[in-house]
C-alpha cells in the first residue's frame, strides 16, 4: 500500500507538470495561469453551493432520527473535491470536478457500498478464540441456531454458567492502601 502512495505522490505532480507544459505551449503562459485560476474559482463556488445543500440534507436526516450516511459520503467526496480543485493543475481539477457531479458520487457510493456489504457477509471473527467455535459476523452458525442445548458463547465455555443456579457469592473487602495518595482516582 505504501508503494501505491509513493507512486501517486511522485506520479501525479509529474503528470500535472507535463499537462501544464502542453497546455501552456498551446495557449500561452498567461492563458494557462488564468485558466487554472478560473477553474479554482468556479470549483470553489460549486463546492460551496453543494456543501451547503449537503449539510442541510444531513441536518434534515438527523432531525428525523435517521443516520445521514449518504450525506456523510457526499461530504467526504466534496472535501476531496475541494482539495483537488485548489491544487493547481488540470488533472486534479478534472478529478475534483468529477466528484462534484452527483451521479458520479452516487456511482461511487453504490460501488463502495456493494463491496463493503460483500466484505461483511464474507467476514468471520478472526480471533483464534472464535474461529473454531462456529461464530460468523451475523451471529451463531447453523448448528447452534438449531436449538442444541450446549450453545457456545464468546464470553466463556459452553455450560459454564447455569441460568437456574441460585448460588450467591458473598464477600468482604478491606482497604489496604496506606494513604489517599496511593489510591487510584
Amino acid at each position: 500500500m505504501g508503494i501505491v502512495f509513493l507512486i501517486l505522490f511522485i506520479g501525479i505532480p509529474l503528470l500535472e507538470i507535463a499537462v501544464l507544459i502542453q497546455v501552456g505551449d498551446q495557449i500561452g503562459l498567461w492563458s494557462t495561469i488564468g485558466l487554472i485560476i478560473l477553474t479554482a474559482v468556479i470549483g470553489t463556488g460549486m463546492l460551496r453551493h453543494q456543501g451547503i445543500a449537503t449539510l442541510a440534507n444531513a441536518q434534515k436526516q438527523l432531525n428525523q432520527g435517521a443516520v445521514p450516511a449518504k450525506e456523510l459520503f457526499d461530504g467526504l467526496c466534496l472535501l476531496a473535491a475541494g482539495a483537488l480543485l485548489l491544487t493547481p493543475g488540470f488533472v486534479t481539477d478534472s478529478i475534483g470536478f468529477a466528484l462534484l457531479i452527483p451521479p458520479v458520487r452516487e456511482l461511487m457510493r453504490n460501488t463502495l457500498g456493494k463491496r463493503i456489504s460483500q466484505g461483511l457477509q464474507n467476514s468471520r471473527f478472526q480471533s483464534p478464540r472464535y474461529q473454531n467455535q462456529g461464530f460468523h459476523a451475523q451471529g451463531f452458525s447453523n448448528h447452534q441456531q438449531s436449538g442444541t442445548s450446549h450453545e457456545q458463547s464468546p464470553f466463556g465455555k459452553a455450560g459454564s454458567w447455569n441460568k437456574n443456579d441460585d448460588t450467591v457469592i458473598d464477600g468482604d473487602y478491606q482497604d489496604v492502601t496506606e494513604s489517599d495518595k496511593d489510591r487510584l482516582k
